[in-house]
């Protein structure tokens, strides 16, 4: 039940980027439902198919749609209110890095139990994937590969997880502590840039 409710909550929190994006583009409302969709069940979709769940969960649940439907509404009334608080959206990636994480990870290990690969591939994917699609669909380069740790943000999470998991502590205790580790990782170096090494050009 709390992974299916968080599954929930980090689809809004990455819609709400997309639709964000799609504003900020000048997309009109079917551009900014359509946006909203992709960054919001895109990873998920992708984690599905890859680890062979078919259907995949966001298309054979019309909730996941509809939620960013919601936000995608939302956010084309109410932009300017929620334009006047600074860095909201990456805010909101931030938290949807985080749920999508720990989401990516749990479904990993219901399916192939502890198995650290499936789980890491499994997190991570879920996401960045909606991230860089939404940047991709606005012919931007990807946050994920220009910006502060972001994909390594995601990845401590899963260490986190795996790692709590191994110790025996139970998978709906372990979820909370471990989304907020890779959102507070990601805030951290939103805050202070941290970036991982680059080639000397």
């Amino acid at each position: 039940m709390l992974i299916q409710f968080l599954d929930l909550f980090g689809t809004a929190a990455f819609a709400v980027t997309g639709a964000f994006k799609a504003v900020e583009h000048k997309s009109d409302i079917v551009g900014i439902i359509i946006l909203a969709t992709i960054t919001g069940v895109a990873g998920g979709v992708l984690r599905d198919v890859f680890i062979g769940r078919i259907p995949p969960l966001a298309l054979a649940n019309p909730l996941y749609v509809g939620i960013t439907i919601a936000m995608a509404v939302a956010i084309f009334f109410l932009y300017k209110h929620f334009k006047r608080y600074e860095g909201i959206i990456l805010k909101f990636d931030a938290v949807g890095l985080g749920v999508f994480t720990v989401i990516g990870a749990s479904f990993a290990y219901s399916m192939f139990g502890l198995n650290f690969l499936a789980m890491a591939f499994a997190g991570v994917i879920t996401a960045v994937g909606g991230g860089i699609l939404r940047d991709v669909f606005v012919n931007e380069v990807p946050i994920v590969f220009v910006k502060e740790l972001y994909a390594s943000a995601s990845f401590a999470g899963v260490v986190a997880f795996y790692a709590m998991l191994a110790a025996g502590i139970d998978i709906n205790i372990v979820a909370i502590p471990c989304i907020a580790i890779a959102t507070a990782v990601r805030m951290l170096a939103m805050k202070y840039n941290w970036n991982l090494p680059r080639p000397r050009a």
